[in-house]
């Protein structure tokens, strides 16, 4: 039996088993793969790998993990590398290989919605998603300087690091000033659940199409105002969809991943959950 399964801390609210565990029953390997679940800390990630046996394919990295992998991982993608931070490690040989499919994850999130070539974006909140959405900027063509709000712009060391290695032009505002950094195509909300809340107004106002990485509950406040104005909304579950589709991809080493099977997967039990 072939093992993978998801880390991270808190981790019980991941939707990754679901995810995974659709894709390998569409494509007839359920007897032969599992996928767990596992809370783990930073400190406790060095540990968990060295008790793994040959069994195991891969792993899917929540936070606040993706920085440690990326330091743990014998090998590293180049782009993982410039992002800084490893969302997946996949069994190669003797040693694990880092990768990430946050980025990928992103770009087909927003291909998919019509927002395939945004000109100007601002970003809300300054951390390991928003390192990856200055990626997937990148990979979808020309954008003006890229502007980041941060509740605190002293702990903006390591997007500004992200930026500049991925060779993107950034611009480091505090949150505070949000609404003086409106005038753009799109805006990226990774900021928490709820956290972007109090923004719904100004955020509808503005005329920008809203990319918000928040999946559960959905839609958010800010979600809804933004719609409600007839822009374009793309919440965070096409990314975690498209990220887990590209993992599924790498460690099996299967190419034809059943994206529509997990997506009806991962929509069945986040109605699951809302009903509750």
């Amino acid at each position: 039996m072939r093992r993978a399964a998801v880390l991270g801390s808190p981790v019980s609210h991941s939707l990754s088993p679901v995810l995974h565990t659709a894709a390998y029953e569409e494509m007839g390997l359920a007897d032969r793969w599992s996928y767990g679940m596992h809370e783990c800390g930073e400190e406790g990630l060095g540990p968990f790998l060295a008790g793994l046996g040959g069994e195991w394919a891969g792993l899917s990295l929540t936070m606040p993990l993706k920085r440690r992998a990326l330091e743990l991982s014998d090998t590293v993608d180049d782009l993982a590398v410039r992002v800084g931070g490893v969302n997946t490690m996949v069994r190669r040989g003797g040693g694990w290989t880092g990768s990430n499919t946050d980025v990928e994850g992103i770009v087909v999130a927003l291909t998919e919605a019509g927002i395939g070539s945004p000109r100007s974006a601002t970003v809300l909140g300054a951390g390991a998603t928003a390192a990856s959405v200055l990626a997937a900027l990148r990979e979808l063509g020309p954008v003006a300087p890229v502007t980041v709000l941060a509740r605190d712009t002293g702990r903006t060391g390591e997007v500004a690091a992200a930026a500049r290695r991925l060779g993107s032009v950034l611009e480091i505002a505090p949150l505070a000033e949000l609404e003086r950094h409106l005038d753009v195509d799109l805006v990226v909300s990774s900021l928490p659940s709820g956290a972007a809340d109090r923004h719904a107004d100004a955020l509808a106002e503005c005329g920008a199409d809203l990319f918000d990485v928040v999946y559960s509950p959905w839609p958010t406040p800010a979600a809804e105002a933004v719609a409600a104005r007839g822009r374009r909304v793309v919440g965070g579950f096409p990314m975690l969809l498209h990220q887990a589709a590209a993992q599924v991809r790498l460690m099996t080493g299967t190419e034809e991943v059943p994206v529509e099977a997990m997506r009806a997967a991962g929509e069945a039990e986040l109605a699951r959950r809302s009903a509750r």
